[in-house]
């Protein structure tokens, strides 16, 4: 019975149960989606993004969170492939790095991160980093060392040829030796690329969010929703004031 149920659903039925409940199942990109193969002692399935979409063929799998996705086929050509990969990773590095420091000091009670820039535009402003006062007075002065310093690192990372080494450097910047077990190094990347994607979500949420309720910060907009979720939501954008009891 069970059998033909898989069948009807265009599933061919080759797992038995006990292969479907097993804890050693897991998801591989190496078969159709909704295909079920019996693997030996495990049951495998595809991990490709869109069901019934036939994976690009210049997309292999061998990237690190490559999932076939390039709707607009932007990756056909080889060099910007590997362009688009380099500057997903680093995108990624900076959202995580900016979604923690906008949630952090706001937790902390230091101000939200709309607020952060208010000095710059009040004459005699002084700006402060995590409530201390900054020693360079001036927006201008604290551009132009972001600007110089961050320029010196681009030139030097572009300067590596090998493009795994630009993405992923070692030495200094592997102070605790993960890229050391390969295997676990190759589980770290999938790992980074993923959370960075989360990142970057997170990062257009919190400028959506600002778009709505400006001044206001994400932490304080949680709360808010929590107190009132039946009103203070998503609706309140779409759906005009006074239209919701």
């Amino acid at each position: 019975m069970a059998s033909n149920t898989l069948m009807s659903y265009g599933i061919p039925a080759v797992a038995r149960p006990s292969v479907l409940s097993s804890s050693k199942s897991r998801f591989t990109a190496n078969v159709p989606l909704f295909g079920v193969v019996s693997n030996g002692s495990r049951l495998v399935m595809t991990s490709d993004w869109m069901p019934g979409q036939p994976r690009p063929s210049y997309l292999d799998g061998s990237a690190p969170g490559d999932f076939g996705f390039d709707p607009l086929r932007l990756g056909e050509v080889p060099e910007n492939l590997e362009r688009f990969k380099e500057s997903e990773l680093i995108h990624c590095r900076w959202a995580m790095l900016a979604v923690p420091g906008i949630l952090v000091p706001e937790a902390l009670g230091l101000g939200n991160w709309v607020k952060a820039q208010e000095w710059a535009a009040l004459p005699g402003g002084q700006a402060t980093y995590l409530g201390n006062p900054v020693p360079w007075g001036t927006l201008p002065t604290i551009l132009a060392i972001e600007f110089i310093s961050i320029a010196f690192v681009e030139h030097q990372r572009s300067m590596e040829k090998n493009p795994e080494k630009r993405k992923y450097p070692g030495g200094a910047f592997d102070p605790l030796g993960y890229s050391s077990d390969p295997k676990k190094f190759e589980e770290y990347k999938v790992k980074e690329i993923k959370n960075g994607r989360l990142a970057l979500l997170a990062f257009v949420g919190f400028c959506v969010q600002q778009s709505a309720y400006p001044g206001t910060g994400p932490l304080e907009n949680l709360a808010t929703h929590l107190a009132d979720p039946w009103h203070s939501n998503i609706g309140d954008v779409i759906i005009p004031k006074g239209f919701l009891p």
